[in-house]
């Protein structure tokens, strides 16, 4: 029970309760009253009598997450409201981009959807649904399928950049705007993507119950394929950076046949099956390089690593690097005075730093390039009349 104190005399009085005939109102501006309280009431009765996820504030949609999947997303519910107003029809997520999609049309103006809400409210799977609406109502009149490109970028985009926190089992770790562009005639011509603030610690970190990017489970599922021998990949159980969370597996999620999404996203992004081998050493190499076993030697003021030791060898043939150069400088580390050079040896804490500081450096390097050659597979050559942009941000 909480107890709400009444003090007439410095005005403090309980909120105001909205009549019965405006609860469950599809729009919060409807609301006589509007605070706090109100809100969140209409939004459970909204919530738990009509099963609606969706209610207006505005021209704000407020979406709640129900954790599972509804089926009103197919095909019939986009061309339901495809060409409606947006006041006509039930609040949906389809509605707000339908909006934007004919107000560039009418207005000639370029628009934008910004998705916000806290971690595990659903921002990426609505940004996944406006985009998909954009596809489908501004199909390419040629045999381009450049829709189908916008929405194959998805997959390999939650792969590398997004991980199971404890809020939420396929959090965005990233920032993303993705801008739809569009002819004259208002059909998809191309898209460009840009991203914000990579969280790069994950790949040599996780809290307990967290894992890392899928990517690295999604290729440890499928190292007993033929082609994956000389990735020379166990279970992620027997990686450092893939086992510090404790739990590998998320419920309901099959890393094998996610792997297969993500390559086939690859290939339909036009990127080459060399190219895929070499991304998928570069992310196996990071695993080997997370469990070199590092030794302290005289008083843990140097260090070293057992030339015999597997890791690093995968690690240095996976990469091309020379052996003995890798073994050298990942316990050594150079000081250039004006006069001199100096090689000085580092403690074994220095030398973990430097190890994690170089795995966060080349995954980072391969995001940023996997996201310029998705651009490079989203760009067009047409003239763009007018885009679309989709905010997917957290906080």
């Amino acid at each position: 029970i909480q107890e709400y104190p009444v003090d007439v005399q410095n005005n403090e009085m309980p909120f105001l309760r909205n009549p019965d005939i405006l609860v469950g109102e599809n729009d919060l501006t409807a609301l006589s009253y509007l605070h706090e309280p109100a809100v969140l009431h209409n939004l459970k009765v909204r919530f738990l009598e009509s099963n609606h996820i969706y209610t207006y504030c505005g021209i704000v949609l407020v979406a709640i997450n129900p954790y599972e999947k509804l089926p009103i997303y197919g095909q019939d519910v986009i061309y339901a409201y495809s060409g409606q107003n947006m006041g006509d029809m039930d609040p949906h997520i389809f509605a707000v981009a339908e909006e934007a999609y004919k107000q560039m049309a009418r207005d000639e103006k370029n628009q934008s959807i910004i998705v916000s809400g806290e971690s595990g409210a659903g921002k990426t799977v609505s940004a996944k649904y406006a985009m998909r609406y954009f596809a489908t109502v501004g199909g390419s009149a040629s045999d381009a399928n450049i829709e189908e490109k916008v929405l194959a970028s998805s997959p390999i985009m939650e792969a590398i950049g997004n991980a199971k926190t404890t809020c939420n089992d396929n959090s965005s770790r990233f920032g993303k705007y993705i801008q739809i562009g569009f002819d004259k005639r208002y059909h998809i011509i191309g898209a460009n993507m840009r991203t914000y603030l990579l969280e790069k610690s994950r790949v040599v970190f996780q809290a307990e119950d967290e894992r890392n990017y899928h990517i690295f489970y999604q290729l440890c599922a499928a190292a007993s394929l033929p082609e994956f021998k000389e990735l020379a990949l166990t279970c992620a159980e027997d990686f450092f950076y893939t086992s510090q969370g404790g739990n590998t597996s998320i419920e309901g999620v099959n890393d094998a046949e996610d792997f297969e999404k993500t390559r086939q996203a690859f290939t339909l992004l036009g990127v080459r099956e060399s190219h895929q081998i070499s991304i998928f050493k570069i992310i196996a190499s990071i695993l080997h390089l997370g469990s070199v076993e590092i030794q302290a030697e005289h008083n843990g003021e140097s260090c070293s690593v057992s030339p015999q030791d597997e890791h690093l060898n995968n690690f240095c043939r996976l990469l091309g690097v020379e052996h003995s150069q890798m073994e050298h400088w990942l316990c050594h580390r150079k000081l250039i005075t004006t006069s001199e050079t100096y090689v000085k040896t580092m403690s074994l804490q220095q030398v973990v730093n430097a190890r994690n500081a170089l795995a966060k450096h080349i995954y980072a390097q391969l995001f940023s390039w996997i996201v310029e050659h998705i651009n490079k597979a989203l760009h067009t050559s047409l003239k763009q009349h007018s885009f679309i942009g989709v905010l997917d941000i957290y906080g």
